[in-house]
């Protein structure tokens, strides 16, 4: 045991350089991920802020119990699943079809270019593209809808009907994230074996046989791995697009899990409930991620974990 000890410092001082360059990430997960989860307490108290987490008294699960109780909460869960789930449905494959089209592109320069021009969105602040959206989409002057009433056609409510709201809110998301998506796929292309395709050309496949019977069997482990990752966010949904492309008109689609939190936690102080929203929101992301890393493995598939 003695033996194994110093043979594992031995080895530690031999790359004293390495872990010495990996501190400064330990110390800031230690700093700013593990000791905030102590505030996750405040869950089970009724949290004052005067008295603090310390002080407050404990009362169990009657903060959960109050949360689960409110009709709006489910709502929000339910927008929440539904804006996440439209968004995968159409984003996922979608990525993987740019993806695909991109590492057919012959010119490097041109494919370096067109990748550069989609991933530019995703650094775009979401008040810009709410903004633009705004702009594009407005009933009265938005430039979509002057262009359907000078084709002779009527004036769509994408911003204050919920189901073209729901198209909108799509919209912007695909064009925001979807060249950003590409670049994990893109590389994943690179480590295809040139030799398989030229087998397949000689043997007379088209581009598309390459396509589907090549390219897309060599990366069908990081698009698994992909879609179990978009899986266990399906409670996660950011606040910004939800909040600057909402209105009142919409709000029974547009509350979701981000915004309501956002409501209870700042703009009513209900810290307490806040806290419960999310913590119960991370146990089902948790649940989601086991359960389709699970399912991945029972096809066939190695998961993550």
């Amino acid at each position: 045991m003695g033996k194994d000890i110093k043979k594992t410092l031995v080895k530690a001082w031999n790359y004293k350089w390495i872990y010495l360059m990996l501190l400064p990430v330990v110390v800031y997960f230690l700093v700013f991920r593990y000791a905030p989860m102590y505030g996750i307490t405040i869950a089970f108290k009724d949290y004052n802020i005067f008295k603090g987490i310390f002080d407050s008294p404990w009362i169990g699960f009657k903060v959960f119990e109050k949360v689960f109780a409110n009709k709006n909460f489910w709502l929000a869960i339910k927008n929440t699943f539904v804006l996440n789930l439209t968004s995968l449905a159409v984003s996922f494959p979608l990525t993987i079809i740019v993806s695909l089209m991109l590492n057919e592109l012959g010119s490097a320069k041109f494919k370096k270019v067109t990748q550069s021009i989609l991933c530019l969105p995703h650094f775009v602040s979401w008040v810009v593209v709410a903004g633009i959206a705004t702009n594009m989409f407005a009933l009265q002057n938005g430039t979509i809808n002057m262009l359907l009433q000078r084709l002779g056609f009527d004036a769509i409510p994408f911003l204050s009907e919920k189901g073209w709201w729901i198209f909108t809110y799509i919209v912007c998301h695909v064009w925001k994230e979807i060249g950003w998506g590409t670049i994990i796929y893109l590389a994943a292309l690179t480590g295809v074996d040139e030799s398989l395709y030229e087998a397949a050309y000689l043997d007379g496949a088209s581009r598309f046989q390459r396509l589907i019977y090549i390219t897309l069997p060599s990366i069908k482990s990081v698009i698994v791995t992909m879609l179990i990752l978009s899986l266990s966010k399906m409670m996660s949904i950011g606040l910004d697009a939800p909040l600057l492309l909402g209105n009142n008109k919409v709000m029974g689609v547009s509350e979701v899990i981000s915004t309501y939190t956002y409501r209870i936690g700042i703009e009513k102080a209900l810290y307490s409930e806040s806290t419960a929203i999310g913590l119960f929101q991370s146990v089902v992301n948790i649940i989601i991620l086991l359960g389709a890393d699970r399912f991945a493995k029972l096809i066939g598939e190695e998961g993550i974990i």
